[in-house]
C-alpha cells in the first residue's frame, strides 16, 4: 500500500487467500507494517540476497525487454518511429495529458492473461500505464510484471473482497483495508478525506486495486481518461502506481532503483521479496 508521504505507513497482509490465478497464496495490504528498511543499507543488503546465479540481481524485464514487453496497436497512418521519439523534454506533472500512447494489442491481452491468470481487464490497465509512462517518463523503464505483481498482492486484481472488474475498470466490490488507528501494529492516520474514498469518517483506510492511502491519492490520483480520478479504477489506480514508482527519477531496470520504488510502495521487505517473485513468474509466463 502506497503511504502517506511523510510517515511512510504502509500495510501489513490480512490473512492469506488463494488469488484468481491459483498460482500461490497471497495476502492484500491491510495494516501498518512495523518494519522499515534503513535507506541505503537496507535496500543493497536485500539486493545482495536476491541474486541470480551470475551474481546479478533478478529483477523484472524492462518494457523493451522479453517478457516486459507489450505488443501494440499501430494506428491508421501513424509512423511508430516518429511516435517513439517525440518524446517530452521534461518529465510532465500527473496532470499534464501525454501525447499520443499506443494501446496494446488485443491479442496480446488474450494470450498474456490466459498464460499468467491475471485478469484480462486488469492486464489491461497495466499494460497502459506501462505504455503511458514509456512516452512520459521513457527513462523510468516501470513494466507491466511489476505492476501486476503490486495488483495481485494488494488485492488479488481488485477481486479480493469478492468482486471483479467491470468493463469499465471499476471494481464490482470495493477493497477497502482495515482501519488505520494505531492498532495492531500500524500508524495512526486520523480521517482526511470525509470518508469520500474509503467511507470511514473517523480513520483513513487504503482503498482500491493498488490500495492507496487517501493522503497519497491526494497527491498522486491519476485519471486515466481525463475524467475524476478514482482509486477503484484499476486504470487510473495502475497509471497512479507506475507515476508512484517512478518519482525521484528512479529507474526500474537497476537494482537500486526497483527496490527503491517496490519499498517506497510498501516499506517491508518481506512484501518487496513476494511482489519480486509473482513480477518474475509474470515474466517467464509471458515469454
Amino acid at each position: 500500500m502506497v503511504a502517506e508521504t511523510l510517515s511512510n505507513t504502509q500495510t501489513e497482509p490480512v490473512p492469506d487467500a488463494t488469488p484468481a490465478s491459483g498460482r500461490r497464496s497471497l495476502a492484500v495490504a491491510g495494516v501498518a507494517l512495523t518494519v522499515v528498511v534503513g535507506a541505503t543499507g537496507g535496500i543493497l543488503g536485500v539486493v545482495a540476497s536476491t541474486t541470480g546465479p551470475d551474481g546479478q540481481p533478478t529483477l523484472p524485464p524492462g518494457p523493451g525487454d522479453l517478457g516486459g514487453s507489450v505488443a501494440t496497436v499501430v494506428e491508421s497512418g501513424a509512423d511508430p518511429a516518429e511516435e517513439a521519439t517525440a518524446l517530452p523534454e521534461a518529465r510532465p506533472l500527473p496532470s499534464q495529458t501525454p501525447q499520443t500512447v499506443p494501446q496494446a494489442d488485443p491479442a496480446w491481452l488474450d494470450r498474456v492473461a490466459s498464460a499468467t491468470g491475471i485478469p484480462r481487464r486488469a492486464l489491461q490497465a497495466y499494460a497502459a500505464a506501462q505504455l503511458r509512462l514509456m512516452v512520459e517518463q521513457p527513462d523510468c523503464q516501470v513494466s507491466w510484471p511489476t505492476l501486476a505483481a503490486i495488483g495481485e498482492v494488494e488485492s488479488e486484481h481488485g477481486t479480493y473482497a469478492g468482486g471483479e472488474l467491470a468493463a469499465d475498470g471499476t471494481t464490482t466490490v470495493p477493497v477497502i483495508g482495515i482501519p488505520l488507528d494505531g492498532t495492531a501494529g500500524t500508524a495512526a492516520i486520523p480521517d482526511t478525506d470525509g470518508g469520500r474514498l474509503d467511507g470511514d469518517t473517523e480513520w483513513d483506510r487504503a482503498v482500491g486495486p493498488m490500495q492507496f492511502i487517501p493522503t497519497t491519492w491526494a497527491i498522486w490520483g491519476t485519471s486515466a481518461d481525463g475524467g475524476e480520478p478514482d482509486p477503484h479504477d484499476i486504470d487510473d489506480a495502475a497509471l497512479s502506481a507506475a507515476r508512484y514508482l517512478c518519482a525521484d527519477g528512479r529507474v526500474m531496470t537497476t537494482a537500486q532503483g526497483w527496490w527503491e520504488a517496490v519499498l517506497a510502495y510498501n516499506r517491508s521487505e518481506k512484501y518487496a521479496e513476494k511482489v519480486l517473485a509473482i513480477a518474475s513468474d509474470y515474466a517467464e509466463a509471458a515469454n
